[in-house]
């Protein structure tokens, strides 16, 4: 089949027949079929994000510019997560408006991964911090082009009743995203150019089940207002004052997203430089294997669960305390089994916290018209974590006494997202 056969929508119409399909709140249960595609496409995503993040650059910075590691590492990871800060809600705008025959999401779910990838063939031989730093931005505008795409995808055409295990699930393909960049990690052994090669790879193949089984409706130009560019920049701002909850709950998912960069962003030096870990690749793949372990339970568990029971914020308030606790656990035991303990505290918590606020973020979107738009807005809660925390990290581990004190901010901070989640209130 081609990947860009148009699909044809429940009641047999084809999507071009059918304008108000890619509007419309959805009533039908999306297939597992469906769902496999985009959990792929959350793997391959997060595997060319994390396997960079947690491991390649960290070894290209050594490789660059040993004595300045952390901060090379900083500034790569910062600049490219302020790139996903325009890329991811810009993305989502512009597929809101896109009227391709092959859907509104499925050409940005392409093309972006295809950006991504040849940047990460790039990245393989940069020798300088610039060229570092100038194709990592580029990794992240592709990389987040597709996120914003996948994202919308999912209140575009999954029934709310069904969204906490559809998140589960996304979730599930997240983490195995993050274990597949450590795996590649371990397996070229400091090679970090063969590493980016790996995770290119996996990104273009990833995006394959989901084009060739998508559901992603045609949307008409009739149906759309007439592009004024002053109005589609207004759009980004959505007032806190008149949609409170949607503010709450970007100012959770960020806070609780800070608590947990802080804690893993510095992880690959924590393990060399204070528990002087022999192999620290190595242990970077052993605590993310403990960590995906129980965050694909706790998230395939917790998703579902918050769907039966029809509540969802109980269970972000609980898993974020479990996050605050993992940065207490590393705080206090800088050991190799409390490394490890952290993990596995830090993984219960994140699988039950990210499948359930990716449900409840589903809830608060304040227009069905502009879905890409508001879930990129709300996208910007993931990527500038991505700029605060490296920034904290670097002052906390060179200014404000070390990796102790990284860990407790990491645990503070966190914490503070279970506090303001109370605050929204059309959501139970």
């Amino acid at each position: 089949m081609s990947p860009f056969k148009t699909p044809a929508q429940p009641d047999g119409t084809s999507a071009g027949e059918n304008a108000t399909a890619a509007l419309a709140e959805p009533a039908q249960k999306v297939t597992a079929r469906w769902v496999t595609g985009l959990v792929l496409v959350n793997v391959g995503i997060n595997c060319a994000f994390f396997g960079p993040i947690n491991i390649f650059i960290s070894q290209q910075a050594i490789s660059i510019d040993e004595p300045s590691k952390e901060a090379v590492l900083s500034l790569a990871t910062a600049c490219g997560a302020a790139v996903s800060l325009v890329a991811n809600p810009l993305s989502g705008a512009l597929s809101d408006r896109t009227t391709s025959r092959f859907g509104r999401r499925s050409p940005w779910v392409l093309t972006g991964a295809v950006l991504a990838a040849i940047a990460l063939l790039a990245m393989s031989g940069a020798t300088t911090v610039a060229l570092l730093v100038a194709f990592w931005c580029v990794v992240q505008l592709g990389a987040n082009a597709a996120y914003a795409a996948i994202t919308a995808a999912v209140p575009d055409r999954v029934p709310v009743l069904q969204r906490g295990k559809v998140g589960g699930l996304a979730a599930m393909g997240q983490t195995l995203g993050i274990l597949t960049g450590a795996v590649f990690g371990a397996v070229v052994s400091g090679n970090f150019m063969v590493g980016y090669w790996l995770c290119a790879a996996a990104l273009l193949l990833s995006v394959l089940p989901y084009l060739m089984h998508r559901d992603d409706p045609v949307l008409r130009d009739s149906v759309l207002p007439p592009f004024r560019l002053v109005s589609f920049l207004r759009g980004f701002w959505i007032s806190p004052r008149l949609y409170p909850d949607f503010a709450w709950a970007g100012l959770t998912r960020f806070l609780v997203n800070v608590g947990n960069q802080l804690t893993i962003v510095y992880l690959f030096f924590f393990l060399r430089d204070i528990i002087h870990h022999g192999d620290p690749a190595a242990g970077v793949l052993v605590l993310t294997g403990i960590y995906a372990l129980m965050v694909m339970i706790t998230a395939v568990v917790a998703g579902p669960w918050s769907d039966r029971v029809g509540r969802r914020k109980p269970f972000v308030i609980g898993s974020s305390a479990i996050i605050a606790m993992a940065g207490l656990i590393m705080a206090f035991f800088p050991v190799w089994p409390g490394a490890l303990a952290g993990a596995a505290v830090l993984g219960v918590g994140f699988g039950a916290y990210v499948a359930v606020d990716y449900a409840l973020l589903t809830q608060v979107l304040p227009f069905a018209a502009s879905r890409g738009k508001d879930m990129g807005v709300i996208n910007v809660a993931n990527s500038l974590p991505q700029v605060a925390a490296p920034a904290l990290a670097l002052l906390a581990v060179t200014s404000w006494g070390g990796y102790r004190t990284l860990f407790l901010a990491a645990a503070a901070i966190g914490l503070l997202g279970a506090v303001f989640v109370v605050k929204i209130k059309g959501v139970d």
